[in-house]
């Protein structure tokens, strides 16, 4: 089976090794004709970056770039891209790299006519309708990781520089207008990015189906998208040449981001802090959190998870899974607790301050609180 397809949902989607050549064409789709491509700092002197600039200079579209990208982007990143944008006279944007990248690129198209602070269209109530739709210029997104899912995502993850909070937001039409997907361009990434990023997408799939709220969709994208990882991922880890396990992770990161329409949980309303303080990867993160969740939650999604595991390919039900799930992340080499990555417990106030007001929560099968919370930052760190 050729692992090459033209998918319209969630948006236009280019699927397949080699696709990147298409890049011109995607810009001409999307009427955009003098675009900025914005990734990370790590990425900007990749060869697969450079080749992506020598397609877009040889289709006549210039080949300006931004990269003053960190990992946990801010508004200072933001404002730094804004006034390349704007300087240059671009007309779209090529949000291009992993999750950082992505978030970034899309802000930049999403704030490059707005008139307000960009907090002020985070992802709360009906905020998104205080901007200009008109004026959020055209986006392509190119994810070189397969985990964050953000090529199919509405929203963006930007941390406040000041008060070191994370805020998602939130705009329908920040959704890119055309996404490539080329697992070549995954074929570098190391083996510890493989495997944080891999389990990004895990965890999103696993909190999408532990969700209470209903959307029968995304539930079943959910499953086959943990599938996808449980499968693929170990191959991709083994071998980063192995272009069938890297497309295949590719879908699962997609599928993982457009499930989690769904509702997200106590994993991501705890890595969202940890990483805005301590400033730790993120899928990273998600994995170390994921037993200390699926403990908290084992009463509301015991029963879902006994039908999963069959179709998993788990023997005993919710049981097995959780037990899966140790065993699938210690065969990564990841942490079994956040300290191992630098988190400490004196900031444990702040972090079951910031994890309440997270809007991940909203999406926990279990109730969170300031006691659940902290119970379960302690059982992580």
């Amino acid at each position: 089976m050729e692992l090459r397809n033209n998918w319209s949902y969630p948006t236009a989607m280019r699927f397949g090794a080699g696709r990147i050549s298409e890049i011109g064409e995607a810009c001409a789709v999307a009427g955009i004709s003098k675009p900025l491509l914005v990734t990370d700092k790590g990425l900007a002197t990749m060869d697969i970056t450079t080749r992506t600039l020598d397609l877009l200079e040889a289709a006549g579209l210039g080949r300006a770039m931004f990269s003053e990208v960190d990992a946990n982007p801010t508004e200072i990143n933001l404002d730094a891209g804004l006034k390349v944008y704007r300087d240059g006279g671009h007309d779209g944007v090529v949000a291009f790299g992993g999750g950082s990248g992505l978030d970034l690129g899309k802000m930049v198209a999403f704030m490059a006519g707005q008139t307000r602070p960009v907090w002020d269209y985070e992802d709360v109530g009906d905020w998104w309708t205080r901007a200009d739709a008109d004026a959020i210029a055209p986006i392509i997104a190119v994810p070189t990781t397969a985990g964050t899912g953000s090529e199919v995502g509405r929203a963006s993850v930007l941390t406040n520089s000041e008060t070191h909070v994370k805020k998602i937001i939130f705009h329908p039409k920040v959704l890119p207008t055309v996404v490539i997907c080329d697992p070549e361009l995954t074929v570098g990434m190391p083996k510890h990015i493989t495997a944080g990023t891999g389990l990004d997408a895990f965890a999103h799939c696993v909190e999408a189906f532990s969700s209470p709220h209903y959307h029968p969709m995304s539930q079943g994208i959910a499953l086959e998208g943990m599938r996808l990882v449980i499968d693929y991922l170990p191959r991709a880890y083994a071998d980063g040449t192995d272009i069938e396990a890297r497309a295949q992770m590719m879908s699962a990161a997609a599928m993982g981001a457009t499930a989690f329409q769904k509702g997200l949980g106590a994993i991501h309303a705890m890595s969202h802090p940890i990483g805005a303080v301590f400033n730790t990867h993120h899928g990273t993160t998600n994995a170390v959190c994921m037993p200390a969740v699926l403990d908290l939650n084992e009463s509301m999604i015991r029963e879902r998870f006994d039908r999963a595991a069959g179709y998993l390919g788990i023997n005993g039900g919710y049981d097995g899974f959780r037990a899966f799930v140790q065993d699938f992340n210690d065969s990564f080499a990841i942490p079994r607790k956040l300290s191992e990555m630098g988190v400490t417990a004196d900031r444990m106030d702040d972090l079951v301050a910031m994890a309440l007001e997270d809007p991940s929560c909203g999406g926990n099968p279990v109730t969170l609180t300031s006691d659940n919370l902290r119970k379960l930052f302690e059982a992580t760190i």
